[in-house]
């Protein structure tokens, strides 16, 4: 959970930057990884070794080995603009819904659920509301998948004659990006709880330490990305198509499974696993250290 909003270290702007600090350095790290995932995702040929290489670096197949590696860089300036701006909100999101439900649906959970079970709900609810709010965000996630997927879809032209001329296609897929942050997040924040609370013993996640916040960020992470991938599929593969192709998530599906099978739905997933781990402790841990730096400041 994201600190507190106060003054000195646990300042507004002092969460801010560190938070979007982490940001920046997380998607430095981590952004050919999840270019490898959207374009494994967006494939729609059976993947073998000895399609791996085009499929991966696509014109740069053939080219040397830093060539390949910087060509997992597209789009970066509009990952940076998402994964800043993503990371404030999910730090900060979370917390304030939780507070909100706290303080005026407490008893209902409560009565629903037990105490135990109810304070585990209400932190998988709050996480589950900050997912849907993302989709304010997905204009820049649209930019970012396609210059990873679909760089032919900018045809030479800048960001402010795209949003002039696409406008409410930015937000194609928007509905299946709520329906996949929903469930997505509501598994990230709930299985991280139940990890804290029934695993480790943590009742007081706030006071829960480093490695405890290792243990439930995996465990959280990997159940979120496990039960968003068959939709978070969809999501891509509707968002990357080119910008006057409108593409239907129910078209989308029927034809993922009359030509790749049901698998397909998953493609993608194990690079997205295997990042998750080191990715959510890095960027916590992060956010975590700037914050009162930057509170010594601001």
């Amino acid at each position: 959970m994201s600190p507190p909003t106060g003054k000195g270290k646990d300042s507004g702007t002092a969460r801010v930057l560190g938070s979007g600090t982490s940001g920046v350095a997380e998607l430095l790290i981590f952004h050919p990884v999840d270019t490898v995932a959207k374009r494994l995702m967006s494939n729609k040929a059976k993947v073998s070794l000895a399609t791996l290489n085009p499929i991966l670096f696509r014109d740069h197949a053939t080219a040397s080995l830093g060539k390949k590696f910087f060509s997992l860089f597209p789009g970066l300036g509009y990952a940076a603009g998402y994964k800043v701006a993503q990371r404030v909100y999910k730090f900060g999101g979370q917390p304030y819904f939780n507070d909100l439900i706290n303080q005026h649906f407490r008893d209902q959970f409560t009565n629903a659920f037990g105490e135990r079970k109810g304070k585990l709900m209400m932190q998988a609810t709050a996480g589950s509301l900050t997912g849907i709010g993302e989709v304010v965000l997905l204009p820049l996630d649209v930019l970012k998948i396609k210059r990873q997927v679909n760089p032919e879809a900018f045809r030479g032209r800048g960001i402010i004659r795209i949003i002039a001329e696409e406008k409410s296609a930015l937000y194609r897929g928007w509905g299946w990006t709520m329906a996949r942050n929903a469930p997505g997040s509501f598994a990230l924040f709930g299985a991280s709880a139940v990890t804290k609370d029934y695993v480790l013993g943590v009742t007081d996640y706030s006071k829960a330490t480093w490695t405890q916040n290792f243990i439930a960020s995996i465990a959280g992470a990997v159940t979120s990305i496990t039960v968003a991938a068959p939709l978070d599929t969809v999501k891509t593969r509707i968002q990357n198509a080119n910008f006057e192709n409108k593409v239907h998530g129910a078209v989308v599906i029927k034809d993922l499974i009359k030509n790749e099978g049901i698998t397909a739905f998953f493609k993608g997933l194990t690079p997205k696993i295997i990042v998750v781990g080191p990715k959510l402790v890095f960027s916590y841990t992060l956010a975590q250290s700037l914050i009162p730096l930057f509170g010594q400041y601001v």
